[in-house]
C-alpha cells in the first residue's frame, strides 16, 4: 500500500473503503454482513487505513456493519470517516442527537474525520448558517469527540469557493472528482483551491458509479490500447499531489483484489502526457453519450412511485445515438415505467447531481412513446 500526506502530516492509505456500496442479499437487498467484515477486515489488513461511511448509507445499516468490523482491536487500526446529515437538522438540539446515534451504531467513542455531509447553496444556508453547525462541529473537535472536521460536497465550484472561505477552521474536504467531472462540481479548479486553503482532499466518484470501469465501444477505443479502464481512472487522481485520499465503494472481492494492486503501483505524476491525452479524448466522447448524469448512487430511492430512478436512467442513456445501441427490451422489462412519477420531488432534493429527476421522467417516457 502506498501512502500519502493529509491533514496534521497523517499518512492515509492511497485508497480508501467507501461504505456505500456492499454487497447486499435477499428481498430486502440487507449487507451481506458476513462477507462485508471479512473484506473490510482483509482490506485492513493489506494497509487501507481510511474507512469511510454516513448516517444513511444502506439505510442507516451501513454504520452497523461497519461498527461490528471494526469491533475487536480493529477500530484502533484505522481512521474512522462519517457524516453529519445536514438534511435532517431540522433544530439545534438535533446535531448531538444524531452524532450521538452515530457513535452508538459504531460502537466507538470518537470518530477521526467527520464531516458535514453533501453540502450545496441551499443546505448551507438553511442548514449549516441558520443553525450554527459550523461552531458545533468546532465544538465537537475542541471536545476530543472528533479529531478532524469537513464536509462533502455536491454543487457547482462558485459556491464550493463560498464553502471552503466560510468554513475556515476546517481541515479537509471530500469531492466528486475523476477524469470526467474535470469541469463539473468543484472540478480541477475546486481541488486546486482547497489544496492551496490546506485543506486535505479526499476524491469519491474515482469511477462515476462504476461506469468508468464499464465503458461503452466508443469510449473504451479513446484509451491506450492496453490500458485497464479502471488502473487509468484511478492513476489520473493519485497522479495529482492535490489528492489525499480516493475512496472506491467496493462491492465484490475481486474489486477489492483489483483496487489494491493498483494502489500499490500507484504515485504521483504517473501519468504520461499521452495518457492525460487519452483521457481527455475518451471524455469528450462519453460526455457526448450521456443523456443524463446519473451515478446511480440511489440516495434517491426509494421512489414513493416504485420508479427504480437510477435503473431507469442507465436504460435511457444507452439510447444516446453514438452508441447505437437498442434497449428497448430492458425498458419494457422495468416493473414500474417513469410515467408513473408523482412528481413529488423529493427524488431531486437530495439527488447530489442536481438532476432535474421529474422532467427527465418526462424525457425517458418520450423517447420510449417515440421508438
Amino acid at each position: 500500500m502506498q501512502y500519502r500526506e493529509f491533514v496534521d502530516n497523517i499518512k492515509v492509505s492511497a485508497l480508501g473503503y467507501g461504505c456505500m456500496r456492499f454487497k447486499t442479499v435477499g428481498e430486502d437487498n440487507h449487507i451481506d454482513e458476513e462477507l462485508t467484515v471479512k473484506e473490510l477486515r482483509r482490506a485492513i489488513e493489506s494497509g487501507v487505513n481510511y474507512i469511510d461511511t454516513a448516517f444513511g448509507y444502506h439505510g442507516g445499516k451501513s454504520e452497523v456493519v461497519v461498527g461490528k468490523a471494526l469491533a475487536d482491536g480493529w477500530r484502533e487500526k484505522v481512521y474512522l470517516a462519517d457524516k453529519l446529515p445536514v438534511w435532517m437538522v431540522e433544530k439545534e438540539e438535533d446535531f448531538e442527537r444524531l452524532f450521538e446515534t452515530q457513535l452508538s451504531r459504531l460502537g466507538t467513542d470518537h470518530i477521526d474525520f467527520y464531516l458535514l455531509h453533501a453540502l450545496n447553496g441551499k443546505s448551507f444556508e438553511d442548514k449549516v448558517l441558520k443553525f450554527g453547525l459550523i461552531d458545533k462541529m468546532r465544538q465537537l473537535k475542541e471536545s476530543g469527540r472528533v479529531s478532524y472536521i469537513g464536509f462533502s460536497f455536491h454543487d457547482s465550484n462558485e459556491v464550493f469557493h463560498k464553502i471552503v472561505d466560510a468554513y475556515d477552521c476546517a481541515d479537509f474536504c471530500q469531492i466528486q472528482y475523476n477524469y470526467i467531472d474535470t469541469n463539473n462540481q468543484a472540478g480541477t479548479e475546486g481541488l486546486e483551491y482547497a489544496a492551496s486553503k490546506g485543506l486535505g482532499v479526499v476524491i469519491m466518484e474515482p469511477l462515476l458509479g462504476g461506469s468508468l470501469a464499464n465503458l461503452p465501444d466508443n469510449v473504451r477505443a479513446a484509451l491506450p490500447k492496453d490500458a485497464n479502464p479502471v488502473q487509468i481512472a484511478l492513476d489520473y487522481l493519485w497522479s495529482r499531489p492535490e489528492v489525499g485520499v480516493v475512496l472506491s465503494g467496493m462491492t465484490l472481492p475481486e474489486q477489492l483484489d483489483q483496487n489494491l494492486r493498483f494502489a500499490d503501483e500507484s504515485k504521483i505524476g504517473k501519468l504520461t502526457q499521452d495518457e492525460l491525452d487519452a483521457l481527455v479524448r475518451a471524455k469528450a466522447i462519453r460526455d457526448g453519450n450521456m443523456l443524463v448524469p446519473c451515478t446511480g448512487c440511489e440516495y434517491c430511492m426509494p421512489c414513493p412511485a416504485g420508479i427504480d430512478i437510477p435503473g431507469t436512467f442507465r436504460i435511457y442513456n444507452k439510447t444516446a445515438p453514438s452508441l447505437g445501441l437498442d434497449p428497448r427490451a430492458e425498458y419494457d422489462a422495468l416493473e414500474v415505467k417513469p410515467d408513473s412519477c408523482l412528481e413529488c420531488g423529493k427524488c431531486e432534493e437530495i439527488c447530489p447531481q442536481h438532476i432535474k429527476i421529474r422532467d427527465m421522467m418526462k424525457a425517458v417516457t418520450e423517447a420510449f412513446a417515440e421508438k
